[in-house]
């Protein structure tokens, strides 16, 4: 029997030791990990069903917030809210999770659960207990690691209580991680799809984890495309494309689990007896990428040709973009424009952009197209404008 879900262990079961029990290369991780990458390519899924369970195996207690599960509830109360029902839960004997915790973690886990010194109802609040002391004691009486991951991290800066939460939690990392003989560590997991707004929590020195590691998420790769095409032929196996050219046109359309499925449910539709199957996925993936990149450049064109000038810029550099505020650029932007540019309309095209997710700042000065599946297809039509 095939899972409905692909599992992901031996990269959670990594990255679960990789931050647990950090090698000489690692310990940074216990600064914060920030994981991100494009929308739809499995993050989440990814982040329940395979992370989150390899940590709780390895001991840890987890604790889990999506800042995209209330859009009427600040991001700072839904960090609050997961963690007291998670102390909650370790507050109740019959609970899940103490049950777990029971039989894995080394301490001694009261009978009864934990007890707390401290009112979980104003947790994190003013005049309440503070998030470095309600989690000291969880550390302290678990004998074990706290995980914190938020997903889709980045909108804690929609405003500045979410900021304020973010401190928080770095002073509760900072008090529990830098005591000599810690029975258990913090770790903060941030996840997120807007790379340009990840890339600045890690990279600005006013974000509360200015320095912490920031990388790349694994996207899925041809052995999602194995198990998608054994599940397939089950149900029916028929016209089923090679493994080959499923896992080029899931590369095609940037390794979109979606927009996969969505393609071979196109072929069933479509295909004939006597056509090639192959040929017909690389098509309709082609087809499919087009049409997401343009959904994307949609936007850049309603920007304007100062914004669009500068993306070029950007996309069209050897590797990182620099001097995109300089002389030279700006007389760049003029050439394309077909008017003067001057030097102070630049920065808030430029910050439309990092709004907008279409770049990314990498460091002072230094740019980059956030999603490399719109600048290969930027570049494949700017290519195409050119030939005779």
């Amino acid at each position: 029997m095939i899972s409905r879900i692909f599992r992901r262990a031996r990269l959670a079961a990594s990255m679960a030791h990789q931050l647990l029990s950090p090698g000489v290369l690692d310990e940074g991780l216990r600064s914060g990990l920030f994981l991100t990458g494009i929308r739809r390519t499995g993050k989440t899924t990814f982040l329940i069903n395979d992370l989150i369970p390899a940590l709780e195996d390895a001991g840890a207690i987890v604790v889990y917030v999506d800042l995209w599960s209330d859009v009427q509830a600040s991001p700072s109360e839904l960090v609050r809210r997961a963690i007291r029902k998670t102390l909650e839960d370790l507050q109740t004997p019959a609970s899940a999770l103490l049950t777990k915790l029971k039989k894995i973690a080394a301490a001694e886990v009261a009978a009864h659960g934990f007890k707390f010194n401290f009112s979980l109802e104003k947790l994190g609040e003013k005049n309440g207990t503070t998030l470095a002391d309600a989690l000291i004691e969880v550390v302290d009486q678990a004998e074990a690691d706290v995980v914190l991951i938020v997903d889709e991290v980045q909108h804690a800066l929609s405003n500045d209580d979410g900021a304020a939460t973010l401190l928080a939690l770095k002073a509760a990392r900072d008090a529990i991680n830098s005591r000599p003989n810690t029975p258990g560590h913090f770790l903060f997991i941030g996840t997120g799809s807007h790379r340009a707004l990840v890339n600045e929590l890690v990279t600005r020195r006013n974000q509360a984890f200015a320095g912490a590691t920031s990388v790349a998420y694994p996207v899925l790769n041809g052995e999602f495309v194995e198990y998608l095409l054994q599940r397939l032929a089950l149900e029916d196996p028929a016209a089923l494309p090679s493994v080959t050219a499923v896992t080029q046109a899931f590369n095609v359309i940037g390794n979109r689990p979606e927009e996969l499925i969505k393609a071979l449910r196109i072929l069933r539709g479509q295909h004939t007896p006597g056509t090639d199957p192959d040929i017909q996925i690389a098509v309709i993936a082609a087809t499919l990428r087009t049409s997401a990149a343009d959904a994307e450049l949609m936007r850049l064109d309603q920007m304007g040709g100062l914004a669009t000038a500068i993306f070029d810029r950007i996309a069209t550099a050897a590797e990182n973009a620099r001097g995109l505020f300089s002389a030279d650029a700006a007389a760049e932007y003029s050439r394309a424009l077909g008017r003067e540019v001057r030097i102070d309309e630049i920065q808030p095209a430029v910050n439309e952009l990092l709004a907008t997710n279409l770049i990314m700042r990498r460091s002072h000065g230094v740019y980059s197209i956030s999603d490399p599946f719109v600048q290969d297809a930027w570049l494949e039509k700017k290519q195409l404008t050119r030939a005779p």
